[in-house]
């Protein structure tokens, strides 16, 4: 089968664009390819972070990777720092990166405005990291978002590099888009995207929120002007609710458009919130029996570690003959 490999920094809040736009199409893959699904801590380490909190939502995520349906019988989950794979193949790709590559990066020049003399190493190498992540497995395929194609493409450059002056070591990862899945945007600023890491939580609904928050942020999530339900651009407030009601619950958008037919936008927001809040109470039953028992969680991370060990240490070997370095005697 193919390889697919993705990834999520732990940090923020796992919400529900992380659901739709993600773990829910890698519970999916897992029956037609090999997957592997890491908790890429290192990755951020590029902003503070809280040592305890660090580490708890490091758990937490593979709490919510498996409560959503991610099997670790199926698939390797496994915590990215438990791999030293991952730093070394990054020092041998980092020879072969350019610095003007590193400079375009589109996501430095964002997370990087205003610091200056503050910005860290690795915030300009996080690309680097990211090839290491994809290309130490020999992933065919890498879910992404269009914030992340840019470093896709870097980390095809590089895999095509390392092929032409050692001869073909790397499979070229291609970007997977998933047939289905919209666009989930913020409840309050609905021409951002929803994201995890947001300041304001109004903006988002976390997989762990109660259903009373749930339905506190629905209702005061932005709409419209007018009073019609309709699916339209000039209503991007409405068409994002609309956009997460079809996804959660499998009903087109013209059957929802007229499903409300003359109905308010409170009816809608009602029922959005009720949809969200039986969709995610089976994930949080589940989720609050795994994160009670650390020790099984410990369990999975292990299993993960070895058998994603077993895949980057083969890949790490041909690379280290094929650069000259002298093979260590176990």
């Amino acid at each position: 089968m193919k390889k697919v490999l993705s990834g999520i920094q732990p940090s923020g809040n796992l919400c529900i664009s992380n659901y739709l736009g993600a773990i829910k199409n890698w519970v999916k893959l897992q029956d037609t390819h090999e997957c592997i699904y890491l908790i890429v801590d290192l990755h951020s380490l590029t902003v503070e972070q809280k040592p305890a909190d660090l580490r708890n939502r490091c758990y937490s995520f593979a709490a919510q990777y498996i409560a959503c349906g991610i099997n670790p019988e199926k698939s390797i989950i496994a915590v990215q720092s438990h791999l030293p794979q991952h730093s070394e193949l990054m020092w041998v790709l980092s020879t072969l990166t350019y610095l003007g590559e590193l400079n375009r990066m589109t996501q430095f020049k964002d997370k990087s405005k205003g610091k200056d003399k503050s910005i860290n190493l690795g915030l300009f190498s996080y690309p680097v990291l990211m090839a290491s992540d994809i290309l130490l497995y020999q992933a065919d395929f890498v879910p992404v978002g269009a914030d992340q194609k840019q470093h896709l493409e870097l980390s095809r450059d590089i895999a095509n590099r390392f092929n032409t002056r050692y001869s073909d070591t790397f499979t070229l990862p291609e970007p997977y888009i998933p047939k289905e899945g919209a666009r989930i945007m913020s409840l309050q600023d609905p021409s951002s995207k929803m994201s995890k890491s947001d300041t304001n939580d109004s903006n988002y609904i976390s997989l762990l929120d109660n259903p009373d928050v749930i339905l506190k942020k629905i209702k005061r999530s932005v709409t419209d002007s007018g009073t019609e339900i309709t699916y339209s651009d000039k209503k991007p407030g409405l068409q994002n609710l609309i956009n997460i009601y079809s996804s959660f619950s499998d009903i087109s958008v013209d059957d929802i458009v007229k499903r409300y037919e003359g109905k308010m936008y409170s009816d809608l927001k009602v029922d959005l919130a009720d949809i969200i809040i039986d969709k995610l109470k089976p994930v949080q039953d589940k989720y609050n029996i795994l994160i009670s028992d650390k020790s099984e969680l410990d369990k999975i991370f292990k299993i993960g570690r070895d058998k994603a060990a077993y895949l980057s240490n083969k890949t790490l070997s041909k690379v280290y003959r094929k650069i000259g370095l002298i093979k260590s005697i176990k």
